[in-house]
């Protein structure tokens, strides 16, 4: 089966009515745990971006706190997991200064982690590529977001040392 095009998607859509469009979301909703996660953001946090990012927050505070902190190993697979669940989490909002936020703040937790990342290559040189994608996104934003974002970047930097 080949997937249609967006504008395709588009057309067939907008000649569905209601019903047909509501039971369309009620089935995409049940089809897979993403697309539930998606429709919850846009119906019901999209309007109140500082509470989503409040939340999202906290959900990674919980993760932090449960991390086991014996060995580097399970310590870089579970900054992975929490890592790869912010993208998606950053993914839903189409606000550029909601992921320069959310990837603000895991590097902020990643710094007070003990034992310390910067002792192990492999999450130190995460740590830097993330300040890195951080600094490349702040460039896109608005000049007074991007004079506050750039100060709480270099005080990561000046933390880490």
């Amino acid at each position: 089966m080949k997937n249609a095009s967006i504008v395709t998607i588009r057309k067939e859509l907008e000649e569905l009515n209601r019903e047909d469009l509501l039971e369309l979301c009620l089935r995409l909703g049940k089809f897979k745990k993403d697309n539930k996660a998606l429709m919850t953001y846009l119906l019901f946090e999209a309007h109140h971006e500082d509470s989503y990012i409040a939340s999202v927050k906290e959900t990674l505070d919980e993760l932090f706190d449960s991390m086991n902190t014996d060995s580097y190993f399970y310590m870089k697979k579970t900054i992975r997991k929490i890592l790869r669940q912010l993208r998606t989490y950053a993914r839903y909002s189409n606000h550029k200064s909601t992921e320069v936020e959310l990837l603000l703040y895991f590097c902020e937790r990643l710094n007070t982690l003990k034992p310390s990342i910067h002792r192990n290559r492999t999450l130190n040189n995460l740590y830097e590529r993330q300040c890195l994608a951080i600094s490349k996104k702040i460039e896109t934003l608005h000049e007074d977001l991007q004079y506050d974002y750039q100060l709480q970047l270099n005080a990561l930097g000046e933390t880490s040392l």
